[in-house]
């Protein structure tokens, strides 16, 4: 399957089950995998035939910047069920939510989720 990929979009958000997270807020990134048929786009050079890219983005900053949720899971599944939602021709997702500065104590680069969801026929 053909794939629309979206690499290290940056927002700033308040999600996190620690008081200091909803109140001071953190950056987050977020990597998308779109998966859906490109050919008719590729042959018409038509964007009714493929996924807006600004269109993403605006959907992905919305959830990331103007909701809050306890869990970067939550915020994962939000984010493919709006997806879902909008654009009917995607057929499955893949959506990693990384978190570069948890307040948690140790040496790592980030905490991350991954999900893929495919759409329910």
């Amino acid at each position: 399957m053909d794939k629309i990929i979206f690499n290290q979009m940056q927002f700033f958000g308040y999600h996190g089950v620690l008081p200091e997270e909803n109140k001071l807020g953190q950056r987050y990134t977020v990597d998308l995998e779109l998966y859906l048929p490109l050919q008719k786009a590729g042959k018409s050079d038509n964007l009714n035939e493929t996924i807006d890219y600004s269109h993403v983005y605006h959907i992905v900053r919305e959830i990331i910047e103007e909701e809050v949720k306890s869990l970067i899971e939550a915020v994962a599944e939000t984010i493919a069920e709006a997806l879902f939602q909008t654009f009917p021709m995607l057929a499955a997702c893949s959506v990693r939510v990384i978190k570069p500065d948890p307040p948690i104590s140790g040496y790592y680069e980030s905490v991350a989720v991954e999900i893929y969801r495919e759409r329910e026929r």
